[in-house]
């Protein structure tokens, strides 16, 4: 082989470890720079994972605060009948009926029927009458359905006022106009919020009591 052939042999030889060297070089670049984007996507994610934790557990909080709330609400619902329309229950007997001295006025009234219980939210007992009351957040027609169901049951439930006339109350604080004619047609009053009062919004649903 001729120096002019090695020669030119070991420049090729030399350009390409060259070559060699230069993409090593770039290949090393880019692994570090890929390290790098690494780090920082992870440190990205360890943030993004503890500012989740911190949503997730500020989301648990305002959660259990808003059941706590929602909580409240109920129980203030709750308490609507011994607050608000309990109260007026013995001037609407009196009003409607002339009951001015009832036998028995009680909230929450259980009584125990065969292997079950009863419940009634209010009861004002009377010498030729009892006025039964239920009392919802919001009436619906179904509930008008369901106090005739009690009133039909009452006289098994309490014998000893078999003999008096059996009048049912729906009360609530705005009831709707549907509901109110549904149970005038019924034969069942219902009470609401007034201008100033509680006040029974179709006293027409009921005959007066005979003398």
């Amino acid at each position: 082989m001729g120096n002019a052939v090695l020669k030119r042999e070991v420049d090729e030889l030399r350009e390409y470890m060259k070559e060699l060297s230069y993409q090593a070089m770039r290949t090393e670049m880019s692994l570090n720079r890929l390290s790098e984007e690494m780090r920082e996507f992870k440190d990205e994610m360890r943030e993004f994972k503890d500012e989740m934790t911190a949503f997730k557990e500020e989301s648990i909080r305002d959660r259990r605060q808003m059941n706590k709330q929602w909580g409240e609400l109920a129980n203030r619902l709750g308490t609507l009948v011994e607050d608000i329309v309990a109260p007026n229950l013995p001037r609407i007997v009196l009003e409607l009926f002339g009951c001015e001295r009832p036998d028995l006025f009680a909230v929450r009234v259980v009584r125990r029927f065969g292997a079950e219980t009863r419940e009634y939210d209010a009861m004002v007992v009377c010498d030729t009458l009892v006025l039964i009351n239920e009392t919802k957040s919001r009436l619906l027609d179904a509930h008008v359905d369901s106090i005739l169901d009690t009133l039909g049951e009452f006289p098994s439930v309490y014998p000893e006022y078999a003999d008096r006339r059996i009048i049912g109350i729906l009360a609530t604080l705005y009831p709707e106009e549907s509901v109110i004619r549904r149970a005038s047609r019924k034969g069942v009053l219902v009470m609401g919020m007034g201008d100033d009062t509680m006040q029974v919004f179709n006293p027409e649903a009921v005959e007066p009591l005979k003398d």
